[in-house]
């Protein structure tokens, strides 16, 4: 039996309830709750679930200050972003704060206004004095690689989010390169010989998986991958590549995320060329504003939230003390979304 009745008096005179006030009303030892609230195992499942019912009941929460001193754990991660405000890494930060509060964390961040080694070095400094049992890192460029093997090796496992795993024992993520590869394939069994890849900042191991794998696309089908423009993430820099893409006269552009596809449509629709009819155009990520455009974004689509909710079963293992090895799997399959900003090469305009 689990029901219980009303709170003893001494938890009604204002103040909150105590340890002891729900030993009283379970019936059991201060010890027995604490067992139960620091998640020992040596109990009977009722006497557990009458513990439980009483801290439901009583509205208690744990003193976690004296939880950690008899744990030696902290509860708390933290969690490294930028403060860029892409969609894809916001959607991620968003599911592991909320993913670390379900799994019973405490979740502490930090965002970045760039992703450097001073800073990052700074950003783990200050989560270890808060004394974080592990860290999400949603920056996967060279610096966040460099600083993440330093801390796992130093014992404060980091998962990186898009990292490498050749670099960084802990990450997780969507496999790039497979999703750039069916957004070439697309392009190329529309009957588009000619490919232009607008690329991320090749820093980034994301940038560089997409470009390797639109580079294999083209290769599998006899092809010459010579037509790169750079960009750096941002619309700006979608337009500029834009502008270049309406003087090279192509007519399929493979852009490595939405963000710089918005700026590349307008600047292709200010030259006065039409897309699909003209030029055919994928993204990458799947924007929430994706449908929306005019025309509507053909693009590769991320699962962030499984991401995150992964990133956080990542670092739960690694905290246990799993290795790499044995943690659950680190790579999440992206799909093709078709659109409208995609058709067969020569399509009438009539």
């Amino acid at each position: 039996m689990t029901d219980l009745v009303a709170p003893p008096p001494a938890t009604t005179a204002g103040r909150l309830p105590v340890m002891a006030d729900v030993a009283r009303l379970a019936g059991v030892s201060h010890q027995t709750v604490s067992r139960v609230v620091n998640g020992q195992n040596n109990l009977r499942p009722e006497t557990r679930a009458r513990v439980e019912a009483a801290i439901a009941q009583l509205g208690y929460r744990p003193n976690n200050a004296a939880r950690a001193l008899v744990t030696r754990r902290s509860g708390t991660i933290g969690v490294v972003g930028t403060a860029g405000g892409l969609w894809g890494p916001s959607t991620v930060h968003r599911t592991v704060q909320a993913a670390g509060r379900a799994a019973g964390m405490f979740v502490s961040s930090v965002n970045l206004p760039q992703v450097t080694g001073p800073e990052l070095d700074a950003a783990l400094g200050h989560l270890r004095d808060q004394h974080v049992e592990g860290v999400v890192l949603i920056a996967a460029n060279d610096h966040a690689l460099e600083t993440a093997a330093r801390s796992t090796a130093a014992g404060l496992p980091v998962v990186v989010i898009e990292g490498d795993p050749a670099r960084a024992p802990w990450t997780v993520g969507v496999d790039q390169q497979a999703g750039a590869v069916l957004a070439t394939r697309h392009l190329l069994d529309l009957g588009h010989t000619e490919v232009v890849h607008v690329a991320g900042p090749q820093e980034w191991v994301e940038a560089r998986g997409r470009r390797e794998g639109w580079q294999d696309a083209m290769h599998d089908a006899g092809l010459r991958t010579s037509r790169v423009v750079e960009g750096d993430w941002t619309p700006a820099s979608g337009y500029r590549a834009g502008r270049e893409v309406l003087a090279r006269g192509a007519t399929a552009v493979f852009v490595a995320n939405d963000h710089m596809a918005l700026g590349l449509l307008l600047a292709l629709a200010e030259g006065g060329v039409s897309v699909p009819d003209d030029v055919s155009v994928v993204g990458f990520d799947d924007i929430p504003e994706a449908p929306y455009l005019i025309p509507p974004l053909t693009t590769v689509k991320q699962d962030f939230r499984a991401v995150g909710r992964r990133a956080i079963e990542i670092l739960g293992a690694a905290i246990a003390g799993a290795r790499p090895a044995d943690g659950p799997a680190r790579t999440i399959p992206p799909t093709l979304v078709e659109r409208r900003s995609t058709a067969a090469r020569g399509r009438s305009t009539t």
